[in-house]
C-alpha cells in the first residue's frame, strides 16, 4: 500500500523558494465590497452601496500560518478551472482526503493533483484529458505539502 508522509522540509524558503507564506504577505489591501450579487453583468448606479471592504487576505487564508502561495506552472488542471500562472492557496494544515487538490512531491518533484485514495489504492489525477494518473507501487511514498484551498486568476486584458 502507498503511504501517505506529510512533508516537513527543511526551510520553507529552501525547498520551494516560488512559495510565499500568508503570513509574511504584505500589508492588508481592502476594496470595495458590493452587496449587489452580480450574475454576469454590472450593477445599476442605483444598487452599487459598499457593504463592507473584502480584504483577500482575509477571505482566502484560513491559517495564517500554516498557509502558501504558489504560482502554477503548466496546464495539467486546466479541468479545475486552476491554469498556467494563477496564484494557489496552499493549507498545510488540512488532512489531505479523497477529492482534495494536494500539491504533492514525487520524487523529489513537485506537482498539484486531485487525490484520489479508495480501497487503499492511491493516484493522482490531473484534471486535463491529456495527462494520465499517476500510480503508485508498494515501495512508492506520497508526500502531501499541503491541500489546495484557493485559486486567484488574472484575466489577459
Amino acid at each position: 500500500m502507498t503511504t501517505i508522509i506529510p512533508f516537513i522540509p527543511r526551510s520553507t524558503s529552501a525547498a520551494l523558494p516560488h512559495l510565499q507564506p500568508a503570513a509574511a504577505s504584505p500589508a492588508v489591501c481592502r476594496v470595495p465590497l458590493l452587496r449587489h450579487r452580480i450574475p454576469a453583468g454590472f450593477p445599476s448606479p442605483a444598487d452599487g452601496y459598499v457593504e463592507s471592504a473584502l480584504d483577500l487576505n482575509t477571505y482566502l487564508v484560513r491559517n495564517k500560518t500554516a498557509t502558501f502561495f504558489f504560482r502554477v506552472i503548466g496546464d495539467s488542471m486546466t479541468g479545475a478551472n486552476i491554469h498556467d500562472g494563477d496564484m494557489l492557496v496552499v493549507d498545510r494544515s488540512i488532512e489531505p482526503k479523497h477529492g482534495h487538490i494536494v500539491l504533492a512531491v514525487i520524487n523529489n518533484e513537485y506537482t498539484v493533483k486531485r487525490l484520489h485514495s479508495m480501497n487503499g489504492v492511491i493516484e493522482l489525477h490531473a484534471e486535463n484529458p491529456a495527462y494520465s494518473p499517476i500510480c503508485f507501487q508498494e515501495h512508492d511514498e506520497l508526500q502531501v505539502w499541503g491541500v489546495v484551498t484557493g485559486a486567484v486568476s488574472r484575466f489577459a486584458v
